[in-house]
């Protein structure tokens, strides 16, 4: 696939988001042949976005595809990775209007503040970051809601590209008060609790994505590197969720709250 058949599918990834079309996975001439062309054509959608859209400028990253069951689903033995328009970055308390996406979901999870450029650890260029050695780039921690819009996809039929070209589906992120005393905390086992209009529906561990936060970040920072790219100081990092997504309706108030980190919440509106 050359660099123009990535840049016609990418165009009608972005057309489609754009009027809000029902999410088709890529088949057929459309299919990216490997995941190199599938984040060729992801760099293209966002450089649309961007430039046509005026959703620029980049404000951060995440991570998606974190749990077995979804990567075998998706025939992938990997995560996948999506950017975060600053646009889209909120504060707590939010309002989320359900009419400007196709289908919301929300997912719950850690987010990281990066307190300064990250640089591959070690003289070796292909040296990596693990748990312990990204943790010194993290400024700050807090709670987060990702705003997933799914364009109603049927769950029976997804795979890995055609999500991660059209960004992960990420419509947006809901971030809580940062917290920058978080290196005392036991990010792993800490307790997570949903209240869903003021009911508790879901509990989890902090950890339950990838094991524990830091991990989800070290994949992004190892990614982008990959990539000849890097996590900026001031970007805001997603690093998976802990519960399950959930589809909300107008009206809903939603609050997750995350043992040490605080509480992140949102209103849901026609």
């Amino acid at each position: 696939m050359d660099a123009a058949e990535e840049k016609r599918i990418a165009r009608k990834i972005f057309t489609a988001r754009r009027s809000r079309q029902r999410f088709h996975p890529l088949r057929g001439a459309d299919t990216p042949p490997s995941l190199v062309s599938a984040y060729r054509i992801q760099d293209e959608v966002d450089r649309l976005f961007q430039t046509e859209a005026n959703a620029g400028p980049m404000g951060g990253h995440k991570i998606a595809l974190t749990s077995r069951a979804i990567q075998e689903l998706c025939g992938v033995d990997q995560p996948a990775y999506g950017t975060i328009l600053a646009e889209t970055i909120r504060s707590a308390p939010a309002t989320i209007q359900l009419s400007a996406y196709a289908r919301l979901g929300l997912e719950f999870e850690v987010a990281f503040e990066i307190n300064h450029d990250v640089e591959p650890r070690g003289p070796a260029a292909e040296t990596i970051h693990d748990r312990e050695s990204i943790a010194e780039f993290v400024a700050s921690a807090m709670p987060a809601l990702e705003l997933i819009d799914d364009g109603n996809a049927d769950y029976g039929d997804l795979d890995a590209a055609s999500i991660l070209t059209d960004r992960c589906w990420c419509g947006g992120i809901v971030l809580g008060t940062r917290v920058t005393a978080w290196q005392s905390l036991d990010l792993a086992g800490a307790s997570g609790e949903l209240l869903w209009n003021g009911e508790v529906i879901d509990r989890g561990l902090a950890g339950d994505a990838m094991g524990h936060p830091l991990e989800g970040l070290a994949w992004i920072a190892n990614h982008l590197h990959s990539r000849g790219r890097r996590l900026r100081e001031g970007d805001i990092v997603i690093t998976g969720s802990a519960l399950k997504t959930q589809f909300p309706k107008s009206g809903d108030e939603v609050l997750y709250r995350i043992a040490g980190l605080g509480e992140v919440s949102l209103k849901v509106e026609d």
